[in-house]
């Protein structure tokens, strides 16, 4: 066209190649190594020139075909961004994504303060309410485009925040901005830290147990991170609090944690709560939490999120990818590392050729579930790698 001649495949496709190369990290691994480096190139690519990580590229892939479980992602959910963050900080140190997590949660808490939203367009706006486009959409799904997250209130996502803030100050990356907004976070959980929440599950309101204890995990981090003698004492007495509050009304008969204060059952993100610092490795009831989890919900080497109804584990939803990522980590830290990394091949095998992974895997028919890449599970799987090599105590 206009006398230009067309233009060289071959170079196109080598500068591509050269690009990405000095944008993906080598990664000091000795296992694991590609996937760990396509899983950062894929958080890379999910996150825009302004610095937000979209969740997923896709919109309306349904989790479970013909039962209105289709939603739309390419918006920022905060607690995505931060684990996306605190994954590149163990795997990598300062770096870029690091950085554009730090900057754009930080922007949105000094903005909102304890109004923060669980997620954002990528230019930082409100997430727009759902509605029909009038296609028909990706077969057993609906064509919904926005999200009703934005107007749930989860607790959870400041504690991910100061969690993230925290990896950020050990590699001397936070900023005036990001410890001021550390102390807007930190107000928020002593503000709303009794208010019913959506939980990183997004159901209907209560006191989730898993929101509280990532509350306490980011107070304890963020106070050890370089916080003032007595603002670090303060953080860890409101974590301590948070800690016993959900010992007084989630602590299971069994010593386990459960759900909510009437809800018994387990959950697999509370794995994390001694992964992430709430309480210690041996504390009891961390171990007993994992043995009940591995007990009740796993089946064939892959992880749930939580027991839906009397139905079998995989006929009610699928293999949830982030809590087997999740599992590994807290095996690994009980230093039960055969096992631990066990958990982890078979989570990071549930992929598609692209090896991209989605939110959920579907073990009986082997398909990928639900919209991708889901960036918090190649978060987590990033972390997982790290963790699994002993390469992510800083």
């Amino acid at each position: 066209m206009g006398g230009h001649p067309p233009p060289d495949a071959g170079v196109i496709w080598r500068a591509t190649e050269e690009a990405w190369r000095l944008r993906v990290p080598e990664l000091d691994l000795d296992h694991a190594r590609r996937d760990a480096r396509h899983a950062y190139a894929v958080m890379r690519g999910l996150t825009t020139a302004g610095g937000g990580m979209v969740a997923a590229a896709t919109a309306s892939l349904p989790e479970r075909a013909g039962e209105g479980r289709s939603y739309d992602y390419p918006y920022v959910w905060i607690r995505d961004q931060c684990f996306a963050g605190q994954a590149v900080a163990a795997a990598v140190g300062a770096d870029p994504l690091l950085d554009a997590a730090v900057g754009f949660v930080s922007a949105r808490l000094l903005a909102d303060g304890s109004a923060l939203a669980p997620a954002y367009t990528v230019h930082g706006e409100p997430v727009p309410r759902e509605r029909r486009l009038g296609l028909p959409g990706y077969p057993g799904g609906e064509d919904l485009v926005g999200n009703h997250v934005r107007d749930q209130f989860q607790l959870d996502a400041f504690g991910e925040a100061l969690l993230l803030f925290a990896a950020a100050a050990a590699h001397d990356r936070l900023g005036d901005d990001g410890w001021r907004a550390a102390e807007v976070a930190a107000e928020a959980v002593v503000r709303r830290r009794d208010e019913p929440d959506a939980g990183i599950w997004e159901l209907l309101p209560a006191r989730w147990a898993h929101s509280r204890l990532t509350c306490a995990a980011g107070l304890r981090a963020i106070a050890r991170a370089g916080a003032s003698p007595s603002r670090a004492a303060d953080w860890e007495r409101l974590a301590d609090s948070l800690v016993a509050d959900c010992a007084g009304d989630c602590l299971h008969p069994d010593g386990r944690w459960q759900r909510a204060p009437q809800d018994g059952r387990l959950d697999g993100a509370l794995l994390l709560a001694a992964v992430r610092g709430a309480i210690a490795p041996d504390d009891p009831r961390t171990q007993a939490t994992i043995e009940a989890y591995v007990r009740e919900l796993t089946r064939d080497g892959y992880a749930y999120r939580f027991r839906q109804d009397e139905r079998p584990l995989g006929e009610a939803e699928g293999a949830f990818l982030l809590c087997s990522f999740a599992l590994a980590m807290a095996l690994e830290q009980q230093a039960e590392h055969t096992e631990a990394a066990r958990w982890f091949e078979r989570a990071r095998a549930a992929c598609g050729p692209p090896g991209l992974f989605s939110e959920e895997f579907d073990v009986a028919q082997r398909q990928l579930r639900g919209n991708l890449p889901q960036a918090f599970v190649h978060a987590t799987m990033l972390e997982c790698a790290v963790r699994l090599a002993g390469a992510g105590d800083g």
